[in-house]
Order: C-alpha cells, then sequence, then structure tokens
C-alpha cells in the first residue's frame, strides 16, 4: 500500500506518533488510508451539503475496511462571482484546486481518494488531479438543486437573470422579479439547469468515474446519502483491484463521455473542461472530434435552459445510464469501457432503459439529427469557437448582421440596459479570454439581459470569454486565438458586418484579409488588467481556449 510509506518501519515512528495525535488506533492506521477530497463551504449551494455527503462517504469505507480521512478545496459559486472581478478567478481555481489535491495526496501519501465536487470549476479540477495521481479515485457529488416553482412554473436561476433584463426593459414588473428572486433556488445543490455543474457530474458519470446516478439524483434526497456510502465502500473494492484512473479515462471513455455531451446539450464550458482532463490524462481530443461526433449524434435532451424540463425531471427519466442505453440502440457508444462500479458500461446500462420519453428523447425522433453542441470556425476563430447551438433559436443558426464592439463586459452590459443594442446587431465583447480577462470569465450577465429583453431571436453575443451554461441563445463563446494575443476578434471594428452559420460551423468577420493584415500591424497589445497575485501568474502560464486553457508545461 501506498500509504506504508507513512506507517511501516522503525523510522517511521515519530509519523505514527502523528496519526495518534489524531485519535488513530493502531488497527486505524493498519487499514488503507483513504483520502476524502471535500469542497465543502458555507458561500455556494451546491457545496453546503457536503459535509452531510464526506460523513457518508467515511460510513462507506468504514464499512468496508479502509480508514478515511477528510481534507478541503477551495471552491467558487460562479452565480455570486458573476458581473464583477470575482468572476476572474473563477477558471483558475481549476487548476488551483488540482495542484492542490496532487500535494495533499502526493504529501500524506493516501492509498486512494474519493472526490466530492459540485459545482462549475471544482468538478474538472479534481477530475484533473485524479487524472495527474493515478491512484484508485472515485466521484460522488452533492447532487443538483430542485427547481423552483413560480405561479405553478417550473423556473431556475436562468429566469432570474433574465429577469433582470425583462425587468430593465419593463416586460416585468419590479415585484415579479421579486417573486422570482424569492423562488428560483428552493433547495442546496448545483443548480437545477443542464448548467456547466449538472454537465460535469453527468459528464463525470458518462466517463465511468462515478456510479450511476452520480450527475441527476437531486441533492435533498436520501438516495444521495445512500448513493454517498455506496462510494465509500466502493473504493476500497477500486483500491483491492488496482483500478485506476487511467484504465478508466481512456480515448474511448472520452468519446462516449462527448457523446452524451451532444445527446444532452451540455454547457459549453464541458468542452473547455473535457479538453483539460483529456491532456492530464495524456489522451489526444481536439475540438474537430466535437464536430465529428456531434454530426452522428441526435440531439435527445432538453434541459433548462435549452427546454423546460429539470435535472429533477431527468432523473424520473433515468438520469445518465437510460441516456447511455438509448444511444446503443444506434451503436453510438464504446459499451466495453471499464467504470468504477467494476463493470464495463454495457454492463451497467444492460437494465436502465428510458422511463420518460418527453424528457429523453427515443433515438428515432430526437429534438435534432445533430448534437446540442458546436464547434465554429473561420477567420473570426481560426482555432474554434463554441456554441449551444440546442439552445439557438431556429431564426439564428444562420445569421448576418453590424458588430457592436466593447472591450469589457461591463461596457456591453451597460449598452444592453440602456437599450442601445438593435435587432440583427451582433454583440462582440473582447478581452476577455485566458490570458486577456483574465481568466475567461462567464458572461450570464449580458446574455441574460439580451434573452430577457426579447432579444435572443434577434442578437448575437460573440466573446473570447465565456458563456454560463444557464445561457441560452446565440452566444458564441470561447472564440480562439483570443484578442489579448491577437486574434482576429482584437481587430473587429464598430459596424463590420459579421456572418454566423451554425449549420455550417462557420463564423466569418467580412473583411478582407489585407484590410485585417493592416489592422493587425496598427494593433498594439493591451495593458495586463490584473498586475499582481494569483492571476497575474495565471495570465503568463496559460494557454488558449482551444487547448482547453491549460497551463503551458
Amino acid at each position: 500500500m501506498k500509504s506504508e510509506q507513512v506507517k511501516i518501519g522503525l523510522e517511521k515512528a515519530p509519523h505514527r506518533a502523528l496519526f495518534k495525535a489524531l485519535g488513530l488506533t493502531d488497527e486505524e492506521m493498519a487499514r488503507p488510508l483513504i483520502g476524502i477530497v471535500n469542497s465543502h463551504n458555507d458561500i455556494v449551494p451546491g457545496h453546503i451539503n457536503l459535509d452531510k455527503i464526506a460523513e457518508a462517504v467515511k460510513a462507506g469505507v468504514r464499512l468496508a475496511g479502509g480508514t478515511p480521512m477528510e481534507f478541503q478545496t477551495i471552491g467558487v459559486c460562479d452565480g455570486i462571482a458573476m458581473n464583477h472581478i470575482g468572476m476572474k478567478y473563477s477558471l483558475g481555481s481549476r487548476e488551483l484546486i488540482a495542484d492542490s489535491v496532487e500535494i495533499m495526496a502526493t504529501a500524506h501519501a493516501f492509498d486512494a481518494l474519493v472526490f466530492i465536487p459540485n459545482c462549475d470549476k471544482i468538478v474538472p479540477g479534481m477530475m484533473m488531479a485524479a487524472a495527474r495521481l493515478n491512484i484508485p479515485s472515485i466521484f460522488v457529488s452533492g447532487g443538483p438543486m430542485l427547481a423552483g416553482r413560480v405561479k405553478s412554473r417550473a423556473v431556475s436561476l436562468t429566469q432570474v437573470f433574465e429577469g433582470v433584463g425583462a425587468a430593465a426593459a419593463d416586460r416585468i414588473k419590479a415585484e415579479d422579479l421579486v417573486d422570482l428572486e424569492e423562488n428560483a433556488c428552493p433547495t442546496c445543490g448545483s443548480c437545477s439547469g443542464m448548467f456547466t455543474a449538472n454537465s460535469m457530474n453527468c459528464l463525470t458519470e458518462a466517463l465511468g468515474m462515478a456510479l450511476p446516478g452520480n450527475g441527476s439524483i437531486p441533492a435533498v434526497y436520501s438516495e444521495r446519502i445512500r448513493l454517498a456510502k455506496k462510494t465509500g465502500m466502493k473504493i476500497m473494492e477500486l483500491l483491492d483491484k488496482d483500478i485506476r484512473p487511467l484504465h478508466i479515462l481512456t480515448q474511448q471513455a472520452f468519446e462516449n463521455a462527448i457523446r452524451m455531451d451532444m445527446a444532452i446539450g451540455c454547457s459549453t464550458n464541458s468542452v473547455l473542461h473535457l479538453l483539460a482532463i483529456a491532456s492530464e490524462a495524456g489522451v489526444q481530443i481536439d475540438l474537430d472530434i466535437f464536430n465529428q461526433i456531434s454530426a452522428q449524434t441526435p440531439h435527445l435532451c432538453k434541459i433548462s435552459p435549452a427546454g423546460g424540463h429539470h435535472m429533477e425531471d431527468f432523473n424520473q427519466a433515468g438520469g445518465v445510464q437510460a441516456l447511455l442505453n438509448e444511444l446503443t440502440k444506434g451503436d453510438l457508444l464504446h459499451t466495453d469501457c471499464m467504470t468504477v462500479t467494476g463493470k464495463t458500461v454495457g454492463e451497467n446500462i444492460v437494465s436502465t432503459p428510458v422511463l420518460d420519453y418527453e424528457v429523453i428523447r427515443p433515438l428515432h425522433d430526437p429534438h435534432s439529427p445533430t448534437g446540442g453542441l458546436a464547434i465554429l470556425f473561420g477567420n473570426l476563430a481560426p482555432e474554434g469557437a463554441v456554441v449551444k447551438k440546442g439552445a439557438v433559436a431556429d431564426e439564428m443558426m444562420q445569421h448576418e448582421g453590424p458588430a457592436r464592439v466593447f472591450d469589457s463586459e461591463e461596457e456591453a452590459v451597460a449598452a444592453i440596459l440602456a437599450k442601445r443594442i438593435l435587432p440583427g446587431d451582433v454583440i462582440v465583447i473582447r478581452y476577455e479570454g485566458p490570458r486577456g480577462g483574465p481568466g475567461m470569465r462567464e458572461m450570464l450577465t449580458p446574455t441574460s439581459a439580451v434573452a430577457g429583453m426579447g432579444l435572443d431571436k434577434e442578437v448575437a453575443l460573440i466573446t473570447d470569454g465565456r458563456f454560463s451554461g444557464a445561457t441560452r441563445g446565440a452566444s458564441i463563446g470561447h472564440v480562439s486565438p483570443e484578442a489579448a494575443a491577437g486574434g482576429t476578434i482584437a481587430l473587429v471594428e464598430e459596424g463590420d458586418m459579421i456572418r454566423i452559420d451554425i449549420l455550417a460551423n462557420r463564423l466569418e468577420l467580412l473583411v478582407d484579409s489585407q484590410e485585417l493584415a493592416r489592422r493587425l500591424r496598427l494593433w498594439t497589445a493591451p495593458e495586463p488588467r490584473i498586475r499582481s497575485g494569483y492571476m497575474k501568474r495565471y495570465a503568463e502560464m496559460v494557454q488558449s481556449a482551444s487547448t482547453g486553457a491549460i497551463f503551458r508545461s
């Protein structure tokens, strides 16, 4: 066992003394030491219940003969960090989480790890660490929030953000916005739509790194506690059989995850994070693979913000395993991939049919014949850009309009709320990329303001930053190369015509190459926006969004 490095031998008497200072008995020290990587805190609604999940995991570990030892990671609530400087730090937390887990697990010689994330960057940060460390590992999330109810209508955080724009445009009353604020988030858990947190928890299950149900069982269900106990027991089996992350995180497993991503229409952030996790696992995937798989994968689910269903509905329909089962009817999965159940994908899903075909459409009757995400290329995005096409109105699948150029999110939001954006416009928000932001902010505020003002079928948004999983409309993010690196998006001028063709995967600035070359010669890189601390170092190390915004090695 790895933990023998800190337990066995004459020279380890000081180490054993320190373990005894923790209250451990000789019997507990003789067992495998299982690190419980918890991201519990009191500021993130999706994490406030993780203390209970951790206790259940530890009970499971003890039941199966291990000694659990818990430690914490940081976790940012993207909703609370939204539309101020705090959002610049969200994506950067992913690398800090991965690094901190590496440090703790290596310094203390854990034999295996149970990861307890729930929201946004925490899931991929922990997954990156699991791949990097490659010791037996398993994930269990805190689960999704239940949907809220306003006047018998199911709602989520999306409607609150969009309500701001609607109130600013006098489309709803101030008291209606208060009603949304009071009722949209009724329980703990990750926000109730197919936003980034739930996307990543579902993808963790699809990759095979979590037990069935991890992505969809609501946070407030007792079933979630039972799942945590089973996860604690299962890690001991993985340790005994020496099943490690790199046995599971194979090329085929990532293709399965991307397939599920397309079928369900996950957050655009899933592209960024899958690229980063694959890099840690030594698996070669690129943006072209997403389009290739999307072209072959029908879009079967429209969970909020793409549709009216929420995570509790997806869970009742059978969740990730049922969706994977449906995909096998078209021979669209690698069913022989190993998972943390100790069984293959095919063995896991053999008895998990779809239970509600209103929520998970049958393969022969999809929402669309191709996947819910698309990667766009063209002179405006030579390295690619990402759009959640399953949440784009038909009217905006092809669009041409004049650029309205803003060098920050704040400038764009001010223009939107001041009603200076007109139908047909293409809002360009730049210098918000990984390096230029720094930190590649999510921008739910401008997209929600546009939707709330009723312009989502007439106005597009393009950025080198990111959009929240709660975003809907023709919102195209991750434009690469970014403006701060001299990408074409830095050269766009007010009134330039931009052509968007999501159906053809194209994003074009309708300016000739000679004029663009002239503009590039005159362009100078802006001064860094943050000049000290972690995000200064982050900006110096981070690569393009097309790589997953990973650090230079």
